[in-house]
């Protein structure tokens, strides 16, 4: 009976190890997506006619968050906000590298400034002086008198941004920090040497490459449902900081205009929400599926 018992036992125990070896083998190199929706609180971001950036930006992430955690359920799908409440870009970045994200989506709504126009409506006669005491002389000058006024701005489309290449440093200290911090990693490159310096811009050289990919699968996807092609861009001022900071591959995506007013109603109707949160996910699922299935992934073999 002791000796049946053990054999139960030691066929139970290679079960187990066996279901272990396979989940591990199964385990993705994305694990944790971040989604990020711009601005909120006492920053509303870009205004239109009736909306602000921050609204949008929330319903849309929350839809994009549904649609992730149903079609990856082994995946953790992380918001920064689900209330419209502020978080300043710093503590975004915190937010995802504490999380130990694996990707930093973040949704924004663009904006082009109005046009400006003049029309000549009549002349006036301006009075000026030149010289001094005995020498000054007195000139008039016959200007025209302009009407100026302003209407919206039509341009429409949308865009997905990565860091600018001229960032790579900033990046490269991020990534030096998870680095430092997290005790999964191993054989990660050393940042306080030059080996592990030149090592630490290679891999961000790998994020920059994913993260363009990433983006790229967006905008065809947007194309996919008709939207207009901004194409895949790169950003150094506003709202770079999310993107450089994250130790992770990352995204912004400007999903339209809102001061178009076209595009304002597209992005606040049922059927704007519906398509956009969809391509969104769509796009980042075939990327995790890409990532997942190849043998180089986001990092090293040996770092994940």
């Amino acid at each position: 009976m002791q000796r049946r018992n053990s054999r139960s036992f030691f066929f139970i125990a290679i079960f187990f190890l066996l279901a272990l070896v396979a989940t591990a083998q199964n385990k993705g190199r994305i694990n944790t997506i971040i989604v990020d929706a711009g601005h909120g609180g006492t920053d509303q971001g870009a205004k239109g006619s009736y909306s602000t950036e921050a609204q949008i930006t929330l319903q849309l992430a929350m839809k994009v968050a549904a649609l992730l955690e149903r079609e990856l359920p082994d995946t953790k799908i992380l918001q920064d906000r689900t209330t419209d409440v502020f978080h300043d870009v710093r503590q975004k970045a915190d937010f995802a590298n504490q999380n130990k994200g694996d990707l930093f989506v973040c949704i924004h709504v663009n904006a082009a400034p109005p046009i400006r126009h003049s029309e000549i409506t009549g002349y006036r006669t301006r009075t000026y002086y030149t010289g001094k005491g005995k020498n000054r002389k007195k000139h008039t000058k016959r200007e025209p008198v302009y009407k100026i006024w302003h209407t919206p701005n039509p341009r429409q489309g949308t865009g997905t941004y990565v860091w600018a290449a001229d960032r790579d440093a900033k990046k490269a200290d991020a990534l030096s920090e998870r680095f430092e911090s997290e005790n999964e990693i191993t054989d990660a490159p050393d940042p306080s040497t030059p080996e592990g310096q030149i090592a630490s811009r290679l891999w961000v050289q790998k994020y920059f490459k994913n993260s363009v990919r990433l983006a790229s699968m967006i905008q065809d996807e947007f194309v996919k449902i008709g939207r207009k092609d901004d194409g895949v861009l790169q950003r150094n001022e506003k709202g770079i900081w999310v993107l450089q900071a994250t130790n992770m591959p990352a995204v912004l995506i400007e999903t339209g205009f809102i001061t178009n007013k076209d595009e304002e109603d597209y992005l606040n109707s049922d059927k704007g929400q519906e398509e956009m949160s969809q391509a969104i996910a769509t796009a980042v699922i075939k990327f995790k599926n890409m990532i997942d299935a190849s043998r180089g992934g986001n990092l090293p073999d040996s770092a994940k």
